[in-house]
């Protein structure tokens, strides 16, 4: 079982965070779950649930194998490189998450798994969910993959046809299983054929 540190933070698109636990979930992952404020109050606005449906909602996809960690205790497992982790997701990612793990500037457990995953030499992806892109946003991102982080952003793919916001999210939170190492419990997405 893959144990997997998933953040969510205040950017838009909650959706691909509770469309990536519940795929976790289902291929069996052992998720320790983040979440900022801010992406409780995103979660309000974009999916009409407050917190502690959101959680509801999350714990509901697997609660044997979910656990949730305050976004300020530092004495939570993924603050420790000892803590057995296989890889970590943040997404979405805001440009201020994005910049203190570019910068090694963490101030919440969110900047210290992080930390913790760099120095450890795990796979780190970031989901940046903004645009336009400033010339500050590339150089964080510049940095942040330079330190071994993939910059994966949320672009969901349109040849699959996807006919709901779920299945379009669920382009994006392949890429993400692809690029953690974690096979789906089945097919999210209709793959590319040549």
């Amino acid at each position: 079982m893959k144990r997997i540190v998933t953040a969510l933070t205040g950017a838009s698109g909650a959706l691909y965070g509770l469309r990536l636990v519940k795929a976790l979930a289902e291929a069996g992952a052992q998720i320790d779950l983040i979440a900022s404020d801010a992406a409780f109050l995103v979660a309000k606005e974009e999916l009409g649930l407050s917190k502690e449906a959101f959680l509801e909602t999350l714990r509901g996809f697997g609660q044997a194998s979910l656990q949730v960690h305050e976004v300020n205790d530092f004495t939570a497992a993924p603050a420790s490189g000892s803590c057995p982790v296989h890889a970590m997701v943040v997404a979405p990612c805001t440009m201020a998450t994005l910049a203190a793990i570019a910068t090694g500037n963490g101030s919440n457990l969110i900047h210290r798994a992080a930390d913790v995953t760099l120095k450890e030499k795990r796979p780190l992806v970031l989901v940046p969910r903004e645009m336009p892109y400033s010339l500050i946003h590339l150089n964080n991102m510049t940095a942040a993959a330079t330190a071994g982080a993939t910059i994966l952003p949320a672009s969901p793919a349109f040849y699959s046809r996807p006919d709901t916001l779920e299945a379009l999210a669920d382009t994006v939170v392949a890429r993400i299983l692809d690029h953690i190492g974690v096979t789906p419990a089945a097919d999210l997405v209709k793959r590319w054929k040549s």
